[in-house]
């Protein structure tokens, strides 16, 4: 585990945080994942009970890739990037394969059908087990309650939460130990599966600009974020270098 800009990053790659979640999931245990991005960063930074929040989370996997970077410079040479997306196909691949029920949780109801019918597309044989669009709003007690037993009778083993930074993770880290699954926050990759977002191109991706293309197609929405968040977050992470730089070279002969 390391810190980038004071929140929990893990430098897991895909293929091990594939095989944690399943592992955990046939054992139906009730755990949480964050999929960590600049965004979070910052609401961590911002908010001392968000930053528990992923600190406790059973697994911080890196999304963006300016985690990414600041994991190599840290020490991680090898780190590779975690996108959200790329977590959800890796584990319905192997949840279809293993015979693991999924389930799916919010979005609206247009999305979660074509979700679904392009997840069953692509890995046939795949359960899903459970599916809902949760209304935006803050839920009451009991509708808590009635979601939370629909998904244990479910029987799924992963569940795929698809509320939004900060609101999924403060929903699943309530849900610990009442939600007998893996629950993985995914933000908005519901949309780009289901084709109703457009995914990036690998190079833009790697390039470290996904923001900048999703601020292209969403640019009311996003400006706003974007503009606050990246500018905190080169502030931060420049400090952050600084002083690591400063620790390494108080430690050299």
């Amino acid at each position: 585990m390391c810190e980038v800009v004071g929140m929990r990053v893990d430098p897991d790659n895909l293929e091990q945080v594939t095989e944690k979640v399943i592992q955990w999931a046939q054992r139906r245990e009730s755990r949480y994942v964050c999929v960590a991005n600049v965004h979070m960063a910052i609401e961590a930074h911002r908010n001392q009970d968000f930053g528990d929040i992923v600190q406790r989370a059973d697994l911080a996997t890196a999304d963006g890739m300016p985690l990414v970077w600041m994991l190599r410079f840290l020490g991680e040479r090898d780190k590779q990037r975690v996108p959200g997306r790329e977590q959800v196909l890796a584990l319905c691949r192997e949840a279809a394969a293993r015979g693991i029920p999924i389930g799916l949780f919010g979005g609206t109801s247009e999305v979660l059908l074509r979700l679904q019918q392009t997840l069953e597309s692509l890995f046939p044989g795949l359960q899903i087990a459970f599916s809902a669009s949760p209304p935006f709003r803050q839920l009451s007690l009991a509708e808590e309650a009635e979601y939370i037993d629909q998904i244990n009778s479910s029987g799924v083993g992963v569940l795929f939460v698809g509320l939004g930074c900060p609101k999924q993770e403060v929903w699943m880290a309530r849900q610990k130990g009442r939600v007998h699954a893996v629950m993985i926050g995914v933000g908005a990759a519901f949309d780009f599966i289901a084709g109703v977002k457009p995914v990036a191109p690998s190079v833009v991706q790697s390039l470290g600009l996904e923001w900048l293309h999703r601020l292209v197609h969403e640019p009311t929405r996003l400006w706003r974020r974007y503009l606050t968040t990246n500018t905190i977050f080169i502030f931060l992470a420049a400090r952050q270098i600084m002083e690591t730089l400063r620790w390494r070279a108080a430690g050299s002969p």
